[in-house]
């Protein structure tokens, strides 16, 4: 059988860091408050002059390098994020003369908030498995910060800025891209969403309708419970039992949300790769950023069993259970 496996991976994070003792001198809120209920104590923040594009080259370069291969071997580029550089072209298209990928290769966006990797992964994947491609590129890329209100403390303390990137190949080995379940129920919207768009009027940009605006109790509830479903739904697919998984790499959103599920798992912390701290949740670019992070260090190796699962506004939700 013909999947997708991880050839390279790749990440980027913007230069300037906020602190939580910076964010104390914005909202009313403290660094214990923030590091007990989030687990964060920092995050990165893009300059002016940076745009989700220019984060997304930068991963992809080095997801590339790692993987051995140029721009002119990739034949699809998948970049997810929920904050394109404009509404088109698509940042993915962009992406694709950057890097001197081949013209003509399918570039394109995905929008699925904090999945939307895990969703271009699994697009990814039925190219591969399809035969319509043999090395795709998938990349999530975000710039959150530009769509947070800074004096909301309910969400100005969560979101950070940053990409990651994973080079894919086709393979007839065991190892790639097992399976990925992908779902969404938009009955939730009124949770978390930004309440702007084109077609409710460019005005919106004069007051805060531009703004990340998030019920977090209620978020908090049905994630949880959410994400035990994805992961039983994943386990029961490829029969495989909790016990054969060798690495958590869930949506970086908050700690307490990542230690619910790695309870359902009975995985033990040391076994979940945990990189919420150092950037918030970046959205489309947290698990990208965190396999990377694990398998530059030494942790994910070769062989390993890996599961990969996020949940975002819409709702969103996703799984990718990944034979590295």
């Amino acid at each position: 059988m013909t999947r997708a496996r991880i050839l390279g991976t790749g990440s980027y994070l913007p230069e300037k860091v906020v602190t939580n003792h910076d964010i104390e001198k914005l909202v009313d809120t403290s660094d214990n408050w923030i590091r007990e209920r989030t687990g964060i104590y920092e995050r990165r923040v893009v300059a002016e002059s940076q745009v989700c594009g220019d984060l997304a080259l930068v991963a992809a370069q080095r997801a590339l390098e790692s993987a051995g291969v140029s721009g002119s071997d990739i034949d699809l580029v998948i970049v997810a994020t929920c904050t394109p550089d404009s509404i088109f072209p698509s940042t993915a298209s962009v992406l694709q003369s950057r890097l001197d990928i081949q013209p003509g290769a399918p570039s394109f966006d995905v929008s699925a908030a904090c999945s939307g990797f895990i969703y271009a992964l699994g697009i990814a994947d039925k190219f591969v498995r399809s035969g319509a491609a043999k090395r795709p590129l998938v990349v999530g890329s975000e710039t959150m910060t530009r769509i947070l209100d800074w004096d909301d403390r309910g969400t100005c303390v969560l979101f950070g800025d940053g990409a990651g990137a994973v080079v894919l190949e086709a393979s007839e080995n065991e190892d790639g891209i097992i399976s990925s379940h992908l779902h969404s129920d938009g009955s939730f919207e009124s949770l978390l969403y930004v309440p702007w768009g084109p077609g409710r009027g460019f005005s919106a940009l004069d007051d805060k309708s531009g703004y990340i605006r998030m019920r977090g109790n209620e978020v908090f509830k049905v994630a949880v419970n959410t994400l035990t479903r994805i992961v039983e739904e994943s386990l029961e697919s490829a029969q495989v039992d909790k016990s054969e998984i060798d690495w958590l790499i869930p949506h970086q959103a908050n700690i307490r949300i990542i230690q619910a599920t790695a309870k359902k798992l009975e995985l033990p912390m040391d076994r979940v790769v945990v990189t919420v701290g150092e950037h918030g949740n970046t959205s489309a670019a947290s698990v990208p950023i965190a396999l990377d992070t694990a398998v530059k260090d030494g942790r994910i190796k070769r062989g390993e069993l890996l599961l990969m699962e996020a949940f975002g506004g819409g709702f969103t939700w996703g799984s990718a259970l990944v034979r590295y």
